[in-house]
């Protein structure tokens, strides 16, 4: 009896839910979404792949018509390794983008915590101030840059020269954006407990107000990471001596140097690809919540 009371109140699909309970036009329309989501996905991934399978060709295969390579070789990359210095340009992307970052970190979150948390005079204005330097395109900062690196004699030197690259990332409008928003969603009211139990200004900031904001902190982290290590034009201007080049403009400049040399040319910008997807690869879910929460925050 229990079966058959069960059978009658489950209701059966209507001729136009079909089995599966939704409308034809429902799965058809999510047929073509997939459809076009793959032809979207496989549009963004077929000049990786083409540049992949074209640093494995030999040179003899390179101006086939053919995708695949017939003869697959890792010459080409063992050739890029000992006829460039790939790895020192790792090195010093990885150093800019590094120290930029902690930079960016530090700094910003400062900034954002106090105009956010603290009233003075003019607190508004320079908040606006901030914002305004985002719509200045970054042509256009290129010289003031230069001419205060001149002045700073930042250019005479190694160290010197690594602290020139790293100028303009020290800070961030955008970063300064992003964690006063999220510095906002804090209770004052959990601020002045702190204080009341006697607790530093600063020890404020950094054992109560940073904790509560981790998800802006790592997204922040991962976005002015990839800028700093992608980073192109200005380094390029900056950078006097070969050993101090980054990974974008040494791969740039060996392109030039190799001439035809596809499969080295490619060879080249596949290594340089590398460290960016493991970076997305393994932060994948914390550059989908920073979208997300930046996006819920701006």
């Amino acid at each position: 009896m229990l079966q058959e009371a069960e059978l009658q109140a489950t209701p059966l699909p209507t001729p136009d839910q079909g089995v599966s309970g939704r409308p034809p036009h429902s799965r058809l329309a999510n047929t073509l979404l997939y459809l076009l989501l793959f032809a979207g996905a496989a549009l963004t991934l077929f000049p990786f792949a083409w540049m992949v399978l074209t640093s494995l060709k030999p040179f003899a295969e390179l101006f086939n018509l053919g995708f695949w390579p017939q003869s697959p070789t890792l010459s080409n990359y063992a050739q890029v390794i000992e006829k460039t210095a790939y790895l020192r340009w790792f090195l010093n992307s990885l150093l800019v983008a590094g120290v930029t970052t902690l930079s960016v970190l530090f700094f910003d979150s400062l900034v954002g915590y106090t105009l956010s948390k603290f009233e003075f005079p003019g607190k508004n204005l320079i908040f606006l101030l901030i914002l305004a330097t985002l719509m200045i395109p970054t042509e256009m900062l290129i010289i003031p840059w230069y001419v205060g690196v001149v002045h700073l004699k930042l250019t005479l030197s190694d160290p010197g020269a690594y602290l020139s690259i790293m100028f303009p990332g020290l800070m961030s409008a955008f970063g300064v954006f992003l964690m006063r928003q999220f510095f906002d969603s804090i209770p004052n009211d959990l601020l002045e407990a702190a204080r009341i139990d006697g607790m530093g200004e600063f020890a404020i900031f950094r054992k109560v107000a940073l904790p509560l904001v981790r998800p802006a902190l790592a997204s922040l982290a991962i976005f002015t990471f990839l800028g700093n290590y992608n980073a192109f034009l200005w380094p390029l201007i900056v950078i006097q001596k070969p050993e101090l080049r980054t990974l974008p403009v040494g791969v740039a400049l060996f392109s030039g140097e190799a001439g035809t040399q596809w499969g080295l040319i490619m060879a080249a910008s596949s290594l340089a690809v590398i460290p960016v997807l493991i970076v997305f690869a393994v932060f994948q879910k914390q550059i989908i919540e920073g979208i997300v929460l930046t996006g819920l925050k701006g």
